[in-house]
């Protein structure tokens, strides 16, 4: 048994480091960090509150036959999309699963994990997630195992070529909002809330500088004043989104971009921040559903509109009453994530859109950069 985990072991290493002789073919590599907007099955192996692994989570996700993995929604995310459109041959498997180690080189890693924040006590209420600061940690330990590999100086230059996506800050926002417990305490201002969050997301993107990242994606917080779970704590009419909790995210966002800018200038050309603009994206869809061809942008298609939220399937596999009857006509999945359809616009968007959307370039054209 022993000798069969050493031969798959030396298999893998070997080609790995043959894919890298042929480093012209190897298609779009990505790192993934963030929460579970993006998370791709990091937190199936952890003990916590915050999992989708469970139909029907990924019903629509045709590489598992509509099985769940673990995102938090029920096809595609975000980053999946991207990926495919850039020429991915497949998706950066997540972190915590068996094996991914040898599909370091050659796919990239998802690091990302539901409940998670960018300070490290968000979502403690889920127990089991990985922060932001701990997701760092893990490539430092990836990026040691292709120094064993390929050397340092190889892995310098691979590094230069993959785009590290970073897409979090969702769920420290929504804790902030929420009623804090009495044992809590008071909180902070909303504005030292907002600088203390980009000063640690700061520190965490210098750290991943520092180990060789120089292609960045970082993804300003959604309108989530607008998600089905926002609107019922607010007790909201149908189309209304909270807009004190969207001023909020929108402080936020400006205080993230006017960083990124300032990192840019500190850093480039040999490095370059982009930000996504995820908040005018998804207010249009919101907004404009229609035209999108959506037909609810108030109600998830799972769940249900009112606490508690769960979106689970009995164990009748024909039993469809937990659903929408047509997921693609929901901007909305469950109470807090995008269906597969929104993100697929979103990603688009993200792809080609002008500086209004992604800024200073969109991703494919940092896809291109040289640097």
């Amino acid at each position: 048994m022993e000798t069969s985990k050493i031969s798959k072991c030396l298999f893998s290493v070997i080609l790995v480091i043959s894919s890298f002789h042929v480093w012209p073919c190897v298609s779009f590599i990505s790192f993934v960090f963030g929460d579970s907007l993006v998370d791709a099955g990091n937190n199936d192996y952890l003990f916590t509150l915050s999992k989708a692994d469970s139909p029907p989570y990924g019903i629509d996700f045709k590489p598992s036959g509509g099985r769940p993995t673990g995102r938090f929604t029920n096809g595609l995310t975000i980053p999946d999309i991207i990926g495919q459109s850039l020429g991915a041959k497949s998706f950066p498997p997540p972190y915590l699963a068996p094996d991914t180690r040898a599909d370091t080189i050659l796919k990239g890693i998802n690091y990302a994990s539901g409940a998670s924040g960018i300070l490290d006590e968000t979502g403690f209420l889920f127990i089991g997630r990985v922060p932001l600061r701990e997701q760092v940690n893990y490539f430092e330990q990836s990026r040691n195992y292709m120094v064993k590999v390929m050397g340092e100086n190889r892995t310098q230059k691979f590094l230069k070529k993959a785009i590290f996506s970073i897409t979090i800050g969702s769920n420290d926002l929504i804790n902030y909002i929420q009623p804090v417990p009495f044992f809590l305490g008071k909180r902070t201002s909303i504005t030292m809330f907002q600088d203390f969050m980009v000063s640690n997301l700061t520190v965490q993107l210098k750290r991943l500088h520092e180990l060789g990242a120089r292609k960045f994606v970082v993804v300003g917080v959604g309108p989530l004043g607008c998600i089905p779970f926002v609107r019922a704590l607010k007790l909201l009419p149908r189309g209304q989104c909270s807009t004190e909790v969207n001023k909020i995210i929108k402080g936020y966002n400006n205080k993230l971009t006017a960083e990124l800018n300032r990192l840019n200038l500190e850093m480039g050309p040999e490095t370059i921040f982009v930000y996504a603009n995820s908040y005018d994206i998804a207010m249009s869809i919101i907004i404009n559903y229609r035209k999108y061809g959506f037909e609810n942008a108030d109600q998830p298609c799972c769940g249900g509109y009112f606490p508690p939220f769960v979106c689970f399937k009995g164990n009748d596999r024909n039993d469809t009453s937990v659903l929408c009857d047509d997921r693609s006509k929901y901007v909305f999945w469950d109470a807090y994530h995008p269906t597969e359809a929104a993100n697929i616009i979103m990603a688009r968007k993200l792809l080609d859109g002008d500086e209004s959307i992604s800024f200073p370039i969109n991703i494919r054209e940092l896809y291109d950069y040289n640097l």
